[in-house]
């Protein structure tokens, strides 16, 4: 990837595509499929019809994980692309066909390249994040985003900022406070 910077946009897209397809066929000879959000993980492993929760053999820590049949070889087996909350994950047998294993990043703000260290890895940097809802977002978070799409609305008809609107409105109280004085050169900045 040293010499990607390099590449024509031509020849990039070349590249890009036979990357794509080397990722897509890894991908699909593991035993498993997954998704990921920035938060999380979702892993998907079929297992053979009829097999129980009692019949599997699951270990999960903070950068190791194991799931297989008891007595059979694991079908993971490993270390952690990146370190989970052992506590927030979780794993259910679906159908009796499938395990769904849900894991909880430890950094919620990065993406993880694989899942057990060992397996193939994907190129991070071409993953297009779902776009996610305010209501996805915590408080703060949320209060800010808002206050940045209102400023952008503001700013695309020509109108004052939510901070210019504050300064205005300090200003506009400052003067009823003050009907002696001129403000007739007043300036907010």
């Amino acid at each position: 990837m040293d010499d990607y910077d390099k590449l024509t946009p031509e020849e990039r897209t070349v590249r890009d595509k036979i990357d794509k397809e080397r990722e897509e066929q890894e991908q699909k000879a593991l035993p498993y499929t997954w998704r990921q959000e920035l938060g999380d993980v979702d892993i998907t492993v079929p297992i053979p019809k009829g097999t129980r929760a009692k019949q599997l053999n699951v270990v999960m820590k903070q950068n190791k994980f194991t799931l297989g049949l008891k007595g059979e070889e694991p079908i993971m087996d490993g270390e952690l692309c990146k370190a989970i909350k052992v506590d927030d994950s979780t794993w259910t047998v679906e159908d009796q066909e499938v395990v769904l294993i849900h894991l909880e990043k430890v950094n919620q703000q990065e993406w993880w390249e694989n899942v057990l260290k060992h397996h193939p890895k994907i190129d991070t940097r071409k993953i297009e994040p779902e776009n996610s809802k305010l209501s996805d977002l915590d408080g703060e978070t949320r209060g800010m985003v808002e206050k940045m799409m209102f400023d952008n609305q503001q700013k695309q008809m020509g109108k004052p900022s939510s901070d210019e609107l504050k300064k205005l409105e300090a200003l506009e109280r400052f003067k009823s406070q003050h009907p002696e004085l001129d403000f007739s050169n007043a300036k907010v900045t």
